[in-house]
């Protein structure tokens, strides 16, 4: 483990804190469209995963999130007393719980696309340009997680 006897970089050189401080404002970016949407942002989170593939197990949607299934569950409960997740007993595993997309769940799908407008407009860089920085993060993000 590297050890170091110097003083730490000023608060503003600190990977870690550009990165949640810009976790933050994207999230007050998204606000308004997911306002508008009747969604949260890990609400958001999750139907996302679900439009990309449908009918996945809590366990799943909570490792892809980085989250506990205990810490997932209450927010699934939420998006079914609004109708737009359902949840049902897997027939093959009773232990399993499979969420899947009602149909107004499906129709919100089409309405999506103005929250990662959001970053278009807002952040001054091209889709390409964001592309790319996700993709940098992310293999960051690998990283340390093999870490």
């Amino acid at each position: 483990m590297p050890t170091s006897e110097s003083a730490p970089p000023p608060l503003d050189e600190h990977l870690c804190h550009t990165i949640y401080a810009l976790h933050l404002a994207i999230q007050r970016a998204y606000k308004p469209s997911l306002d508008s949407l009747g969604l949260t942002y890990p609400q958001y989170l999750v139907m996302n995963l679900l439009w990309e593939d449908d009918g996945q197990t809590v366990s799943l949607l909570a490792d892809q999130l980085d989250l506990e299934p205990s810490t997932l569950t209450p927010l699934l409960k939420r998006l079914e007393s609004v109708d737009l997740v359902k949840r049902t007993r897997n027939p093959k595993d009773e232990r399993q719980v499979i969420i899947g997309l009602t149909r107004a769940g499906q129709k919100l799908r089409s309405r999506a696309g103005c929250v990662t407008d959001i970053m278009f407009e807002q952040s001054g860089m091209s889709k390409s340009a964001l592309t790319d920085l996700n993709r940098r993060n992310r293999k960051l993000l690998d990283q340390l997680r093999r870490t």
